[in-house]
């Protein structure tokens, strides 16, 4: 996944708050950083859709993200 599939994803998933998710949720599965941070510090974007997603109790079924090619287990 890349960066710009995660603000794909991140916005078809939670709409206008994804921003704000990404900016201002701390992941505990990141070690307590926002997505935001996680990315700056070189974690893999599908990494922090994975924890923003397990945070916010997104079904499998929806976390591929709208077109994506690949399901994230």
């Amino acid at each position: 996944m890349r960066a710009s599939e995660l603000q794909v994803a991140v916005r078809e998933e939670f709409g206008a708050m994804g921003a704000v998710l990404l900016a201002d949720l701390a992941l505990e599965r990141l070690g307590g950083r926002t997505g935001t941070e996680a990315l700056r510090g070189g974690v893999p974007a599908r990494d922090v859709w994975a924890a923003l997603c397990d945070s916010q109790d997104v079904p499998a079924a929806r976390r591929h993200g709208r077109g994506l090619r690949d399901p994230i287990a």
